[in-house]
């Protein structure tokens, strides 16, 4: 082989090595994604408690550390100024399972008593939730899902 051919061929491995470093290390740094997001309100009736659920699917490269979820009415101060990154940690956690390689089903459940559905404003109410990846990177999704409370 000339010497001319094997530079060539070192350059381009050097060259190839140098951009599978660089895509790895651009996916390792990649936020959270949030899929198929639903909300669900189920209101107390006949002396039972009423439910409210949140499920999302999150994908995270370095894995899902955690899912902070808070709902919050639209005619409410939160619609003027949504909640923060900072103030999401303070938020209740989901339960998240792992659904595959890099991906984890999250799911928050909270009981609604008659008495908190009574002082709950009416109207359509947002979800925000805050994901959280093993490697520190967070998503952040004001308006993840909405609901309405009748």
């Amino acid at each position: 082989m000339s010497r001319r051919i094997a530079l060539s061929t070192v350059a381009g491995v050097v060259v190839l090595a140098g951009a599978g470093a660089f895509a790895l290390a651009y996916a390792g740094d990649q936020a959270p994604a949030l899929a198929h997001s639903t909300a669900r309100h189920a209101a107390a009736e006949g002396g039972r408690d009423g439910s409210f659920v949140f499920s999302t699917e999150v994908t995270a490269s370095s894995g899902v550390k955690s899912l902070k979820v808070l709902a919050w009415p639209e005619k409410s101060e939160l619609a003027a100024k949504q909640p923060t990154a900072e103030e999401m940690t303070q938020a209740e956690s989901a339960r998240c399972e792992p659904a595959g390689a890099d991906t984890a089903r999250c799911v928050y459940t909270v009981a609604v008593t008659a008495a908190e559905a009574a002082s709950s404003p009416r109207g359509t109410w947002h979800v925000a939730v805050l994901a959280t990846a093993e490697d520190g990177t967070t998503t952040l999704d004001t308006e993840a899902a909405d609901f309405t409370v009748g």
